[in-house]
């Protein structure tokens, strides 16, 4: 198997309330699950081709909890990025290279759409960061806010086993939202997380 790392800012947002239940190994909200992620890679190579300054997400929905399958996933790859670096992307993204996540996430899919391939205009500012890749995805984080006297709270994870991330900083999705032929959902308000992450194989 060909040897993969990427270190990147990542950014999260699903249909959960705030924290996310899945995080702490319980079901979803709203019983089932529809999130998606963006990240932008600071450095990275797969087999000699680098990864570096290059964006990678996804958008997918499972009818139930994430592990229990039957889901479907859509991949987003960097236009800027060359064929070579495409088919790494794709390669690592849909679990085919193995490594956390994606080897994971892949058993957990039983429909892959086509992945687009557009521009990914990332705003990296702690839990005030943003995302839009393409022109049919959203992501903008800020600041939960006390329920009384609407101050930021300042709310983390630690989540030592965890395969997306161990450790990331809670936010409010203000903005968390896809529209695509077989993609469609938008929940403002809802789950969203900012973590630096490390992935290889």
């Amino acid at each position: 198997m060909k040897k993969w790392h990427f270190e990147a800012d990542y950014l999260q947002a699903c249909n959960c309330d705030y924290g996310c239940p899945c995080e702490f190994s319980a079901p979803p909200t709203m019983g089932f699950c529809e999130g998606m992620g963006a990240w932008k890679i600071e450095r990275g190579e797969y087999d000699g081709v680098s990864l570096d300054g290059l964006g990678l997400g996804f958008a997918a929905k499972w009818p139930g909890a994430i592990h229990e399958g039957n889901g479907s996933v859509l991949l987003y790859v960097d236009e800027k990025a060359s064929p070579e670096q495409r088919e790494a992307l794709i390669t690592i993204g849909a679990g085919q290279a193995g490594g956390l996540p994606f080897e994971i996430l892949a058993t957990t899919f039983s429909t892959v759409l086509e992945p687009q391939f557009v521009p990914f205009d990332f705003n990296v500012n702690g839990v005030n960061s943003s995302v839009t890749v393409g022109s049919n995805f959203r992501i903008t984080l800020e600041s939960i806010k006390n329920p009384v006297t609407k101050e930021p709270e300042q709310v983390a994870v630690d989540h030592g086993t965890g395969f997306i991330f161990q450790k990331a900083e809670c936010a409010s999705a203000r903005d968390g939202a896809v529209d695509e032929e077989n993609m469609k959902f938008s929940y403002p308000n809802k789950a969203g997380f900012i973590s630096r992450i490390r992935y290889g194989n």
